[in-house]
């Protein structure tokens, strides 16, 4: 392009000369890297992500899937490409479905990804939450690949709860009555979006309708839910109090509980087993009860499932200290370490066996009081790092989704992403040692 064409900027040189710049020209046709292949290194995450899950089998995600070759039908797309997003995207701190469909054209490793493949919101999104039994298959494999990389140690696992914001505010929390009028209202409201839909004069596109149609709807049956829901609501109060329940009508399982900051929200519960030697999670679960002190058993469960082997040592926090549950894993040959509570009686030790104790607890309090068992205590803490990666390094601040379903396919995404970093890693280390 010659300088002619360029504008130029009179009085700002010296002796009022002109000056000459290099300016924008978008008109310009410019040379741009035309294979996908080539716009991401060899050891770009998104790279190596793909090439772990080719070592996976994803068949479970395909079951659904009806066309074929030789048949009607546009074809389907390939799951793994969704995978991929979503842990690609959850790796880099991206929880957002709307996000994600953003930067698969703007960002390099999103296209490098879909290769071509066009994909929308709704797709992205939907894919998050349809696969919970299928993320559960994926996650425990990764986990017996990671076993035979040498990367889970089963000897020493801790569990710990963490309390996700829900996709509620505290004022959606309504009692019955209440909730009662406010689903009179949607479902009016449903109807007119509906007969507004069968009208002559009804300008709105297609898209519009079908999206209007579909808030209206998810709207009723969100308070319908909530209503199904204001029996259990009840049932959890005091006698005198249960007139009193309340139960969200935007996320009818979600509970108000107690955050880190003290405050109160509603949460829900996300529950970890993590192995401490390398910080593999073994364990992934969601419930519903800000209180920890039954969910010791329903976690070793499912790492026993995962792993056909039972730990040797189990560490937890104060909040999951109950006896009965301290006294069926012990049984089971489980050497249980969490902190025994303060006494009433302040001049009491509370490391010395009470007079009810049976012997598994009155060796748990002595085992708590000596110095091998203090220090091996210590390790619990470690647990808090895979927590702390969810929340900082994976986004996790508030879910996106409703429903204790749906939350825990958020959790198991994001307990997948942190275990195949973890073998990434491990593949990075292997490759490079047998270079040196």
């Amino acid at each position: 392009m010659s300088s002619a064409n360029i504008p130029s900027v009179k009085g700002s040189g010296p002796h009022g000369s002109q000056l000459r710049l290099r300016r924008v020209n978008r008109q310009e046709v410019v040379p741009v890297p035309a294979r996908l292949e080539e716009l991401l290194s060899k050891n770009h995450v998104a790279r190596l992500m793909w090439e772990v899950l080719e070592r996976l089998d994803l068949t479970a995600f395909y079951r659904n899937i009806k066309v074929v070759e030789g048949k009607p039908g546009a074809p389907a797309i390939d799951p793994r490409i969704l995978i991929a997003l979503w842990l690609y995207a959850i790796s880099q701190g991206v929880s957002s479905a709307r996000e994600i469909d953003a930067l698969r054209v703007e960002h390099v490793a999103y296209m490098w990804i879909c290769g071509g493949v066009s994909l929308n919101y709704h797709t992205i999104s939907d894919f998050r939450t349809d696969y919970e039994q299928e993320l559960d298959e994926l996650m425990t494999q990764v986990i017996v690949h990671l076993r035979e990389a040498g990367l889970v140690q089963l000897e020493t696992q801790s569990q710990d709860g963490m309390r996700v914001r829900a996709s509620a505010g505290t004022a959606s929390f309504r009692r019955e009555p209440t909730l009662e009028k406010v689903l009179k209202q949607a479902q009016t409201i449903q109807a007119q979006v509906e007969q507004l839909g069968e009208a002559r004069g009804d300008r709105r596109t297609a898209v519009q309708r079908a999206a209007q149609e579909r808030a209206a709807r998810e709207r009723v049956e969100r308070l319908e839910a909530a209503l199904d829901k204001m029996p259990a609501a009840r049932a959890a109060k005091k006698a005198a109090d249960r007139d009193k329940a309340r139960v969200s009508s935007t996320d009818s399982e979600s509970r108000v509980m107690k955050m880190p900051d003290g405050g109160f929200r509603p949460a829900y519960n996300w529950q970890f087993s993590v192995e401490l030697s390398n910080f593999v999670i073994t364990g992934v679960d969601v419930v519903t009860k800000g209180s920890d002190k039954a969910q010791m058993e329903p976690m070793l469960k499912q790492v026993v499932k995962r792993t056909h082997q039972l730990p040797k040592n189990w560490l937890v926090d104060g909040g999951f200290v109950k006896l009965t549950a301290i006294e069926i894993l012990e049984t089971l040959g489980i050497t249980i370490f969490g902190p025994v509570p303060k006494p009433r009686d302040e001049s009491r030790d509370r490391y010395d066996p009470l007079p009810t104790d049976s012997e598994i607890i009155a060796q748990w309090r002595q085992r708590m009081g000596s110095e091998e068992g203090k220090a091996i205590y210590k390790l619990r803490s470690l647990v808090e790092l895979p927590n702390a990666h969810a929340r900082s390094r994976y986004g996790i601040q508030q879910v996106r989704v409703r429903g204790r379903r749906k939350v825990r396919c958020v959790a198991l995404w994001v307990a997948i992403t942190h275990n195949l970093l973890i073998w990434i890693r491990h593949l990075r280390q292997v490759v490079s040692a047998s270079r040196g």
